[in-house]
């Protein structure tokens, strides 16, 4: 079990430090092929800076919203203010600020920036339908989030992702607007400012492939940790893997989800049969892998 949890940690950072050099990568060659490469990396890291102390701030408040959560209070729900806070006391952390999605369709998350400033919202299709056992599993693999720092860490990689996102189509398009002006620069400049073109043209058009299949990957990374780390708080393998096989059959459809957020979930919201589910790669793993690698890790297999 710790084992996984380790593996799983370092092979988190080392996807976030790929991620933060495909992000320096892309400044220095916008910024050679724009006649500076000092410039292009100042400016690829401010703009990654200001976005990541927004988001800090005020990110999981917008989340929230974004996902019609409404706050409540412990008369509202007792036995889930109780489950919450035994999880809790279990991981030795702050109670978060619990909030209520008004769907049928059984999920939760976990979001803020630390902690001292977390949130948790669960639908009330998933306290409709799930029993104690299951809720438990749920909340734990959601503080465990939290406790892992992951909810941070999600953060921090979809501003890197956006960062790269927003400067490769900020120089695609100038690239052909200022043509004139690149080919005079480039005669003081000869066959080095040309190299930098081409290298960040094709870098432009690559990097935000490559820098989603690295979150996509880091999300996996994560929830494989969460389920882990739930099991060391519960106790208890089948009370969140029955809520994995219950949330992952269950044919509701969660309307306030969508791609900016599917990745925040226990289990991604969004079903293979919707239109918005066209994509190439999904933010999680595999349930059933999800689940194996619960039931094999507490056994004492291999996962």
């Amino acid at each position: 079990m710790y084992e996984l949890i380790a593996a799983n940690k370092r092979n988190s950072w080392l996807l976030a430090i790929v991620m933060f050099g495909v992000l320096c990568a892309l400044g220095f060659v916008i910024g050679g092929a724009w006649g500076s490469w000092q410039v292009g990396l100042a400016l690829a890291l401010i703009v990654a800076i200001v976005m990541a102390v927004s988001s800090y701030f005020s990110g999981g408040a917008i989340l929230m919203a974004v996902s019609g959560a409404r706050e409540i209070r412990k008369q509202d729900h007792p036995q889930l203010f109780n489950v919450v806070e035994e999880m809790t006391i279990a991981g030795g952390l702050p109670m978060p600020r619990i909030f209520v999605i008004d769907d049928t369709a059984p999920n939760a998350f976990a979001t803020g920036r630390d902690p001292e400033h977390s949130m948790v919202a669960v639908t009330t299709g998933l306290l409709d339908k799930m029993n104690r056992s299951e809720l438990q599993g749920v909340i734990a693999h959601e503080m465990s989030h939290i406790k892992n720092y992951d909810i941070l860490f999600g953060m921090m990689m979809a501003v890197m992702v956006g960062v790269i996102a927003l400067l490769c189509d900020f120089f695609l398009r100038s690239t052909f607007r200022g043509m004139g002006r690149r080919s005079s620069r480039r005669g003081k400049g000869g066959a080095a400012g040309g190299i930098f073109l081409l290298i960040a043209l094709v870098l432009a058009i690559l990097a935000p492939f490559i820098s989603k299949l690295i979150q996509l990957a880091v999300s996996r990374q994560r929830e494989y940790l969460a389920d882990a780390s739930a099991v060391l708080l519960t106790r208890d393998t089948e009370g969140l893997a029955s809520a994995l096989q219950k949330i992952s059959s269950d044919k509701e459809v969660l309307e306030v989800a969508n791609r900016a957020t599917q990745h925040l979930y226990i289990v991604n919201p969004i079903k293979p049969f919707e239109d918005r589910a066209k994509a190439l790669f999904s933010t999680h793993p595999p349930i059933q892998e999800r689940i194996r690698r619960i039931r094999s890790v507490v056994l004492g297999q291999p996962a």
